[in-house]
């Protein structure tokens, strides 16, 4: 904060947007690299999003969700289903945004274990570079530091490992107290855009299956389309027990949220009253109308549009164009990338080795790509490129290229 309120700083006010573009406040147009914080999606005032939201005001902005129903939520929960990998996945909780969706996976798994009398079950598997949210519970589910360290001793009873080797290597009694298994399919986002190995995610489904842990995905990153798929998880024919959405789910344009369970976990809070299986949990915005307009027109755009379609084309193009930056610049180190999600380390371009992130030197190179029209945050030293799905081949291209010469100095 020493840093944002400094009076040499001039802050970037964003005013508009137009497609993959953001406008800032002196008329400066930007490619938006990180789909503003990984979440849009078809880009900036998409008609038909905009259609959706503003036909929804029209009739019902918001109405609780606690004791009553609304017809986009209903529309809306119906569609996740259909659309949900796997056949397992049937029912819909609504939230408010990754941390929370998160959140809900983890209190509906601790309290079906209470319910059928697995109290034993009270461990969570987490993976070290994981990052599941800032709420206290799903921060405690966390492998960075930075994020997780204050709260290493609230929250929830974590076992947390770095392979697949780690999790299989756990004793018969061991895993006999693991309640669920939680990770981000294929690629850790805040760790630096860390790639898992391939077939990970389909061992540590059969490692749940084998000791009768659940998985819960965290799909908030890498749901709707990001990785060439519509989610991360379809890559190895995976279906969790639990699916947590955010993010994406409305284009980007509204905080919206919501996890998945299977029939078998929605079972066990079917009860009378005076049993008290209530799932307690919800916050007043959940399965806002709006929100729940903006996703079925997110949806809509998937369909109508040919979203998924369209990305092999454009994956092989920020690809290529990816690998030929690095050739060029001795400055851009190990690229890692899965669909339209990629990670750049930033090396010495002498030595190739690691820089010291003391010297922010990726705050710095994106503060230089905004000369050459890209917004993008840095992981530290590794540079991050998302943009919204709708991007073409040249923007792609040109947004390569804006971090090329950043990196370069220029």
């Amino acid at each position: 904060m020493r840093d944002w309120c400094a009076s040499e700083v001039d802050p970037l006010v964003i005013v508009s947007g137009e497609g993959p573009y953001l406008f800032d406040s002196e008329g400066n147009r930007y490619l938006d690299g990180n789909s503003s914080i990984w979440t849009n999606l078809h880009g900036h005032r998409h008609p038909l999003i905009d259609a959706a939201i503003r036909d929804q005001l029209g009739r019902l902005a918001h109405c609780s969700a606690l004791g009553f129903a609304n017809e986009p939520a209903i529309r809306l929960a119906a569609k996740l289903v259909e659309v949900a990998p796997g056949e397992m996945l049937t029912r819909v909780f609504f939230t408010d945004d990754g941390s929370t969706a998160i959140e809900c996976a983890c209190r509906m798994a601790a309290q079906y274990r209470e319910r059928v009398g697995e109290r034993g079950r009270r461990r969570f598997v987490a993976f070290d570079g994981a990052y599941h949210g800032d709420t206290v519970g799903a921060a405690s589910l966390g492998g960075i530091a930075a994020f997780h360290g204050p709260f290493a001793s609230a929250g929830y009873e974590v076992t947390r490992l770095a392979t697949i080797e780690a999790l299989e290597s756990l004793s018969s009694e061991e895993a006999a107290g693991i309640n669920a298994v939680i990770l981000e399919p294929l690629i850790q986002g805040a760790a630096g855009m860390r790639l898992w190995p391939a077939g990970m995610l389909r061992q540590i489904r059969e490692w749940c299956d084998r000791h009768g842990a659940f998985l819960i995905l965290d799909e908030v990153m890498t749901g709707f389309g990001r990785t060439g798929r519509l989610f991360a998880c379809e890559h190895e024919g995976v279906t969790p027990d639990f699916l947590c959405l955010a993010k994406g789910l409305t284009g980007g344009y509204l905080p919206l949220a919501a996890t998945l369970a299977t029939e078998r976990v929605f079972g066990a809070f079917l009860g009378r009253y005076e049993e008290q299986k209530t799932f307690f949990y919800g916050h007043s915005y959940c399965a806002n109308p709006l929100g729940c307009a903006a996703a079925l027109a997110n949806l809509r755009v998937f369909e109508e549009e040919g979203v998924l379609e369209s990305l092999p084309t454009k994956i092989a193009a920020f690809s290529e164009a990816l690998h030929e930056a690095a050739e060029r610049t001795p400055a851009l180190g190990e690229i890692r990338q899965l669909g339209l999600i990629a990670g750049i380390d930033l090396v010495d371009p002498t030595s190739g080795a690691a820089l010291d992130w003391r010297e922010e030197t990726g705050a710095k190179v994106c503060r230089r790509a905004r000369r050459h029209g890209l917004l993008t945050r840095p992981i530290r030293d590794t540079l991050t490129l998302m943009p919204p799905l709708c991007v073409t081949a040249d923007q792609i291209r040109e947004a390569v290229h804006a971090l090329e010469m950043a990196a370069r100095g220029e």
